[in-house]
C-alpha cells in the first residue's frame, strides 16, 4: 500500500502550482532526468505526495543525481520564466507557510528575465525592510546588457534546488518543492551549493559527464544564488542581506 505524505496550504494557487511543476519536471524521467516525487492526488489546499523513505547520501547516488539533473535540464522550457507547461496561475517561492512571489512570463535573454523578474522584485521588498540595495541597481544594469549572459538556452529548472529539497533514498535521489520554470542550468547548480549539499563534487562531475557547464560558470555561482539570497533576507533578516550585497557587489 502506498503510503502518503500531505502538504497544506491556504495561500490560492500555491498547492496547483506546486503540482504542476512537479508533473512537468517528471516528464522528462523518461528521457533519464532526476526523479521526482510522484504526485497522487491535489485539492484546493492540499497536495498528496508518495512518502518517501530517507537515507544517507552516496557518492554514487549523488553522481546519478548529477546526470539526471543535466537530462531534465536539457529537456528543456519555452522561455526564461515560462511557467510549467500548462498552468496559468501565479508562481511561488519560498516557504510552505509563507511564500513569496515568482514572476513568470517569457523571456528571450536570461539576464534581463533575472534582472526584471527576479532581482528587482526582491530588491524592493528588501528596500521596504530597510536594507540599502543601491548596487543592485548596477547589477541589474549589467544583467540587462547582456553582458553576463551565456550561450546556454533555456533549461527545464527545479527552482527551488536547495539541498533540503533532495530527498536521499534508497532508489537514489528524488526532487521535491520545487518552484519549476524556464530558467539557466547553473541556478539549480548554484542552489545546491549554497547550503552545502553532500557530495556536490560528484554530482557536478554527473552532470558534466552529460552536459559540460559553459567556461566560466564557478565565477558565476555567487551571481545566480543573489535571487535565493534577497528572498531570505527578505524573509528571514539576519545575515542574509548581507551576504545578498557581498555577492551583488562581485557583479556590479
Amino acid at each position: 500500500m502506498t503510503e502518503v505524505f500531505r502538504k497544506q496550504s491556504s495561500t490560492e494557487g500555491y498547492v496547483a502550482w506546486e503540482a504542476a511543476g512537479l508533473r512537468w519536471l517528471a516528464g522528462a524521467t523518461g528521457s533519464g532526468g532526476a526523479p521526482v516525487v510522484e504526485v497522487l492526488d491535489v485539492g484546493p489546499e492540499h497536495l498528496d505526495l508518495v512518502r518517501l523513505r530517507s537515507v544517507a547520501p552516496t557518492s554514487d547516488a549523488a553522481r546519478a543525481l548529477g546526470a539526471g539533473l543535466a537530462h531534465t535540464h536539457d529537456a528543456g522550457a519555452p522561455s526564461y520564466a515560462c511557467a510549467p507547461e500548462g498552468y496559468l496561475g501565479p508562481g511561488f517561492f519560498g516557504p510552505l507557510s509563507d511564500p513569496l512571489p515568482l514572476e513568470l512570463g517569457a523571456w528571450d535573454r536570461w539576464g534581463e528575465m533575472y534582472a526584471e523578474a527576479r532581482v528587482r522584485p526582491m530588491a524592493r521588498l528588501a528596500r521596504d525592510r530597510g536594507m540599502d540595495v543601491q548596487v543592485l541597481d548596477a547589477v541589474c544594469d549589467r544583467l540587462r546588457s547582456g553582458d553576463l549572459d551565456t550561450d546556454d538556452v533555456p533549461a527545464r529548472l527545479h527552482g527551488d534546488l536547495w539541498s533540503g529539497n533532495v530527498m536521499w533514498t534508497p532508489d537514489g535521489a528524488v526532487l521535491v518543492d520545487p518552484a519549476a520554470h524556464g530558467g539557466h542550468r547553473e541556478t539549480d547548480l548554484a542552489l545546491l551549493a549554497l547550503f552545502g549539499a553532500p557530495h556536490l563534487e560528484e554530482v557536478r562531475a554527473g552532470y558534466e559527464e552529460v552536459h559540460p557547464l559553459a567556461e566560466g560558470w564557478a565565477d558565476r555561482v555567487p551571481l545566480h544564488q543573489l535571487h535565493c539570497l534577497l528572498v531570505h533576507a527578505v524573509l528571514f533578516g539576519g545575515g542574509y542581506g548581507r551576504q545578498a550585497l557581498e555577492a551583488a557587489r562581485r557583479f556590479a
